[in-house]
């Protein structure tokens, strides 16, 4: 259990994991190995996004896993790496 600190949260996007592996890379670069990191996955487009070519879709397994495997490959220690789930209505809210 985390009582205080710094967790930094970050959303990989499709198409998109060249932006992901700089954030990870300024973090360790800025905040150090030990930063806690979230890592997740759990995108999907919704609205406009739906029509947007490069955002259009939830990530992969393998863009997932690149991401992962370059997480670790920086020497990044306290990552929390989600599952990738089939039914996205467990992110969304009930509005």
């Amino acid at each position: 259990m985390i009582k205080k600190g710094l967790i930094v949260r970050h959303l990989v996007l499709p198409n998109h994991l060249q932006n992901s592996k700089k954030v990870l890379k300024w973090i360790r670069d800025h905040l150090g190995t030990e930063t806690y990191v979230s890592v997740m996955a759990q995108y999907f487009p919704t609205y406009k996004a739906k029509e947007t070519k490069d955002i259009n879709r939830k990530i992969t397994k393998e863009e997932y896993k690149e991401i992962e495997n370059y997480f670790y490959s920086l020497g990044l220690k306290n990552g929390y790496m989600q599952e990738i789930e089939e039914d996205e209505a467990k992110y969304v809210p009930n509005f």
